[in-house]
């Protein structure tokens, strides 16, 4: 059968040159002509020209039989009736006569319109046409066109590389093709059914593209996975589905979640239509694991996670998949400051952890390593209470004092101007890190974990102490405070 091509451009069947190139590996030193010898003497030959009415006398499966009148019967397929009603056994219909069946004796039918006549005078390149599979040589498939004779290569039978031995099981199928080559000194065409199966499926797959929308949910396969992602054909067409959309989980490789061939169900988050790209969706159809974190994971309970990732500000602990809490780097230990969060922990470690806060809209979990076990601050107004003298080592100094490590985990500050009764032009001239100095207690605030200290008062209370024998103290020094020293209180 024939049919008009659509407007569209032929499709070429590999190219001219890989069509001759078939053809030649087909034909070897044989003509087209002598290779598809196969007329039968005698078989009425349909020239598609001319309606003929008959009478439905069965319909067997897809097949409908037709009286023509006299001793000239006929089978018409289903497929022909183009999607509508099977006429009963006693209807008339129109029909034309494409070929003759001689195994069957029986006359092979169309409906008429539902396709174009092949005959020579409408023959060309790019046209779709029907014909009936009459033999097979090495290199393809013999077909009867309308009584044309036409030959498919063995490369234009499907999409999938046929085998020369699989060739027999087409014989008698009807099969709808594109004609590629037209040669009339032979009297022959060739035609390529990969071609009109490409086709169809280009059709198919625009009709589904128009049809589908964002946010539905449609079944797929997963027909390849890169590291970015695996692409899923959903009924012809190819979406992807990104690597961050395959679980609600870090995925470091698409090849943990999804297999090629697997089926799956998946949400459309997003057509491109002029591109022809579809963004998919895998987590999007799971349930949400942030539904009930508030409630799995409550504000100062202790959680067990693993680390998953670290960065310079923290670290993100994994508490069930698809739920990351972060712990900042302030928040990874008491004893001492630390540049990056691997000097606590490392990446796949298993470690606990206190919820400090919990924001479900955000998806958001605040965690501390550091609170789980004792907090040092707790009685800090008691351990050191103010005006007593204490010991300490410093640990750091900065332009404005001295940090000093009274236990770890706890620090306090002495103040530039709480150094010394001289004038201090560097904290450093006074202050070495990792000295023992003695100190006295300003004020504590446990709230915002401060300790205000002073390294020059502790001298002046070790001065005024009792001393254990008799002799009375020295004199003190007398003060010389004539400028005001630099900087405040406030650190």
């Amino acid at each position: 059968m024939v049919s008009e091509n659509d407007g569209r451009e032929p499709s070429p069947a590999g190219g001219d040159d890989e069509l001759q190139r078939e053809l030649d590996e087909a034909l070897g030193s044989m003509s087209l002509e002598s290779l598809m010898d196969f007329d039968t003497p005698g078989a009425p030959t349909g020239t598609g020209e001319g309606v003929r009415k008959g009478k439905v006398i069965a319909v067997h499966g897809g097949d409908i039989f037709v009286d023509l009148g006299g001793k000239s019967q006929g089978v018409l397929t289903v497929d022909q009736l183009g999607g509508k009603a099977v006429p009963a056994v006693g209807d008339w219909i129109e029909v034309t006569i494409e070929s003759y069946d001689g195994s069957e004796g029986t006359l092979i039918l169309s409906r008429q319109g539902a396709v174009q006549a092949a005959t020579w005078k409408n023959m060309q390149e790019g046209i779709l046409v029907e014909g009936r599979v009459t033999g097979h040589n090495k290199g393809g498939l013999e077909l009867d066109v309308n009584g044309i004779r036409a030959f498919m290569p063995i490369s234009q039978i499907d999409f999938e590389r046929v085998e020369s031995d699989q060739l027999g099981q087409f014989v008698n199928q009807r099969m709808r093709c594109e004609v590629v080559d037209v040669r009339r000194d032979e009297r022959s065409v060739v035609v390529s059914r990969r071609n009109a199966l490409q086709r169809e499926r280009e059709q198919a797959s625009a009709e589904l593209l128009e049809s589908l929308q964002e946010g539905q949910t449609v079944h797929g396969t997963v027909k390849t996975i890169m590291p970015y992602g695996a692409f899923v054909d959903i009924g012809g067409i190819d979406g992807l589905v990104h690597v961050s959309d395959l679980s609600h989980s870090r995925v470091g490789d698409p090849h943990e979640v999804v297999t090629e061939g697997q089926q799956l169900e998946v949400k459309i988050l997003k057509i491109d239509r002029e591109a022809r790209k579809i963004s998919l969706g895998l987590k999007q159809v799971m349930p949400d694991p942030w539904t009930a974190a508030g409630s799995k994971y409550p504000v100062d309970s202790v959680v067990t996670g693993r680390v998953v990732k670290l960065m310079d500000f923290g670290a993100f602990v994994e508490l069930e998949p698809g739920v990351e809490g972060l712990v900042p780097i302030s928040e990874m230990t008491f004893e001492r400051r630390i540049g990056h969060p691997r000097e606590v922990v490392s990446e796949g470690e298993v470690i606990k952890a206190r919820v400090l806060n919990v924001d479900i809209a955000a998806g958001r979990i605040s965690l501390s390593i550091k609170r789980v076990g004792d907090d040092p601050w707790m009685g800090a107004s008691i351990r050191w209470p103010a005006d007593s003298v204490v010991e300490g080592v410093v640990k750091r100094t900065t332009e404005f004092g001295a940090f000093v490590e009274l236990t770890p985990g706890v620090e306090g500050l002495v103040h530039i101007s709480e150094l010394s009764d001289e004038r201090v032009r560097q904290v450093s001239d006074v202050a070495k890190v990792g000295q023992t100095v003695r100190v006295k207690v300003l004020d504590v605030d446990e709230d915002r974990r401060r300790i205000g200290l002073s390294l020059k008062q502790a001298t002046e209370a070790d001065y005024l102490a009792p001393a254990e024998s008799a002799e009375p103290p020295a004199p003190r020094p007398e003060k010389k405070r004539k400028k005001t020293l630099k900087g405040g209180l406030e650190w």
